[in-house]
């Protein structure tokens, strides 16, 4: 088991440890993403319309275990607080009932998208072929939902514990082995696209398998019951109503870039797509700091040291600043090199440079509201940053992106409501932050 900061410990966390919970959590946060590169590589041999396929059933799953993150980022900051208490039983507690409602809510979900892949795959494949292979493909992988949300909950749990090092290994376990049997069931099997997907369920099962394994452990160990309790299981959700809501104001910002940017012609949308993917990147890097700001934090609150966790939200956020401001370096002084590794097309890279400036200025800004969205949700201050978020988006984002389809301004358009957007977030977690209302101590907010 990793080693954890006990709580008398914590008003002194310094980089070193904040790195020890970030850098763990890094590759956590990048296997899906990882695994999909290995998952496309491998059906793109199979033509266009199978990996046509993947890209309409993936991106309709995606959208599924998107809007349900609240199970992974939520449960960490339930459990930290009671972590930080010196209740560790109890913290553990929240991941057994998390995973309840994440195999509840699985089923549910895994029910839905069977009853309506048929018709959503029509819809945004236009029937044929392609919809086909999609529908089926999705019919298989969809089996996976309640897995992944299970492996959401057991990220959120042990992170709350200061555990990153355990979800790493389960994560990397379980796609590591899928990405090694994919090749075999699509190629040298014959499966073809439904082998992509079985190799998909058998990552989640291997991964939610140790999670939940993990759960038998510690009940053996601490004494943790594995007995639902509602009670519990409607603070989750509740929780869980605001992070959902936050989730799809980010969701309707960046599907209504993504469309305008298909508006403007087929140039702009690659030159979007490739420095969207490099903004992608950093924001799992960030992530992972905003990782340890959750985990540090709400086990300082939860401990009543309110001191301690002023100054370690501040302390996060100066890392998150100073890593954000060398990937910005990087992505200056790398201008006229980098977007070539992404397309060798003259009108591609004609039009990145009007994106790419601003992506520049905007990841140091990032690092900022990144860290402190993380401190805030570590001490459970979900119902503002649904607030916040949901009001930076109407003012700041969806104007400037709809603004710039009727002027004709194309990518800069496009990243100018981005920048904005992110600018707006930083100044209302800044303000948040040092209102000190967030500063709610003990090991349960109320």
């Amino acid at each position: 088991m990793a080693d954890v900061a006990a709580p008398e410990d914590l008003d002194q966390v310094g980089g070193r440890r904040i790195l020890g919970l970030a850098l763990p959590a890094l590759p956590v946060l990048a296997a899906e993403p990882l695994y999909l590169l290995v998952d496309t590589a491998v059906v793109g041999r199979l033509g266009a319309v199978a990996l046509g396929a993947l890209a309409v059933g993936a991106v309709v799953l995606a959208q599924v275990s998107t809007q349900l993150t609240f199970l992974s980022y939520g449960t960490t900051a339930r459990a930290a607080r009671l972590h930080g208490a010196g209740r560790r039983t109890d913290a553990v507690a929240e991941g057994v009932q998390a995973s309840w409602l994440a195999g509840g809510v699985g089923i549910v979900l895994l029910a839905l998208v069977q009853l309506v892949a048929g018709p959503v795959t029509r819809l945004l494949a236009g029937g044929g072929e392609l919809a086909a292979q999609a529908e089926g493909w999705l019919r298989i992988a969809s089996l996976g939902i309640p897995l992944v949300l299970v492996t959401l909950a057991g990220n959120g749990w042990m992170r709350g514990v200061q555990d990153t090092v355990r979800p790493l290994r389960y994560v990397l376990i379980g796609n590591g082995v899928s990405a090694v049997v994919c090749p075999v069931l699509v190629l040298g099997v014959g499966w073809g696209l439904p082998g992509s997907a079985v190799a998909n369920v058998l990552a989640q099962v291997l991964s939610a398998g140790l999670f939940l394994r993990a759960l038998a452990v510690e009940r053996r160990a601490g004494a943790v019951s594995l007995r639902p309790d509602p009670r519990t299981i409607g603070a989750h959700l509740v929780l869980g109503r605001d992070l959902v809501l936050r989730s799809l104001a980010f969701q309707a910002c960046f599907l209504s870039a993504a469309a305008v940017a298909a508006r403007s012609g087929t140039a702009v949308v690659a030159a979007h797509q490739v420095v969207l993917q490099l903004w992608t990147f950093t924001s799992l890097v960030l992530d992972s700091l905003a990782v340890a700001a959750q985990a540090l934090v709400g086990a300082a609150l939860g401990a009543g040291r309110t001191a301690g966790a002023r100054a370690l939200a501040w302390r996060v956020t100066r890392w998150s600043a100073v890593f954000a401001a060398v990937i910005a370096a990087g992505f200056a002084a790398a201008h006229s090199v980098l977007p070539r590794v992404f397309t060798p097309d003259p009108a591609v890279l004609a039009q990145v440079p009007d994106a790419w400036w601003f992506l520049v200025a905007v990841v140091p800004v990032a690092g900022v509201v990144f860290a402190l969205d993380g401190v805030l949700l570590g001490a459970g201050d979900a119902a503002f940053l649904r607030t916040a978020t949901l009001g930076c988006a109407v003012l700041g984002f969806l104007p400037l992106i709809w603004l710039s389809e009727l002027a004709g301004w194309g990518l800069r358009g496009i990243w100018a409501g981005l920048t904005a957007f992110v600018v707006l977030r930083m100044a209302t977690v800044v303000a948040r932050v040092r209102s000190d209302r967030w500063v709610v101590a003990g090991p349960v907010r109320t």
